[in-house]
């Protein structure tokens, strides 16, 4: 595989739809918004899914979820000591953090994506990887409407109880319509120090696209979250003359009517400026 020679920037526009994008557990699990009303998904949560979506194309992933556990570890510090690629660069006392980062974006793409810390209580081992994938927190174009439900359950969680106990009313909150941009960038100098490829790129490019296949559950029905569109910009050199910043607001998306609600991605119009110094972008549109 070859090293990443090309500086990648990348928009990713989402839509939610009756749907909780992203639960805030410090405020009941609401849809996460700012204090101006416009909603938000974590970076945390973005990079997630496409870890999940990296498992679903058969790549090993470090960080995984537990019901998505497929090696058998239930743990972090499991998976790093079950290695055998790291068992090797970790043994006796004199730790090489240069050999042990190698070994561990080797073996997971994931680490040598988005980085990771390696670093467990009692053992001699920290070291911290740096990816060369940046993903911004996703913010809605507009303000969001957040709508919530009280909801009861048929049955008692505990039993020898007369009647129903409290913990059979509960709360569901979700989006009635959210148009949401996911910015990020690839950076090659990191992508050197990793091992991250152009076929890298391509898996992640391929999990941005089908961001929400197998990620249904209560809160996000199948359907109601959709990836719209995705521009990606391969630049020509590994250090290009126009700059992540500018590049992303060459992006502009504004509502149709102004004033009026909108509850679409048809109910936006979107304006890309030209940058004569930069790339054209590759635009996949799935709407």
């Amino acid at each position: 595989m070859s090293t990443l020679s090309n500086k990648i920037d990348f928009a990713l526009i989402i839509s939610a739809t009756n749907a909780n994008p992203n639960g805030d557990p410090l405020n009941g699990n609401r849809p996460r918004e700012n204090f101006d009303g416009y909603g938000e998904i974590s970076d945390v949560c973005i990079k997630r899914k496409i870890r999940n979506r990296l498992q679903d194309m058969g790549e090993k992933v470090f960080v995984q979820s537990d019901d998505r556990c497929d090696d058998g570890c239930d743990s972090l510090r499991t998976r790093a000591a079950n290695c055998e690629a790291l068992k090797k660069v970790s043994s006796g006392k004199n730790l090489n953090s240069d050999e042990y980062a190698r070994a561990a974006c080797k073996e997971w793409i994931d680490v040598r994506s988005f980085g990771q810390v390696f670093a467990f209580k009692g053992e001699n081992v920290s070291v911290g990887v740096r990816g060369p994938v940046s993903i911004h927190q996703a913010v809605s174009v507009s303000p969001v409407d957040i709508v919530s439900m009280q909801i009861t359950k048929s049955v008692n969680s505990e039993g020898g109880k007369a009647g129903k106990s409290s913990d059979t009313m509960g709360m569901k909150h979700r989006v009635e319509f959210g148009l949401y941009v996911v910015k990020g960038s690839i950076n090659c100098q990191l992508a050197e120090k990793t091992g991250f490829s152009d076929e890298d790129a391509e898996k992640i490019k391929q999990a941005l696209l089908t961001l929400f296949e197998n990620d249904s559950s209560s809160a996000r029905p199948d359907g109601s979250m959709e990836v719209c569109r995705l521009y990606w910009w391969k630049h020509n050199s590994k250090t290009p003359l126009v700059s992540t910043a500018k590049i992303h607001r060459s992006l502009k998306i504004k509502e149709k009517i102004p004033g009026k609600k909108p509850m679409s991605f048809e109910d936006y119009q979107i304006i890309l400026d030209e940058i004569p110094e930069a790339p054209a972008p590759e635009v996949y549109d799935l709407m």
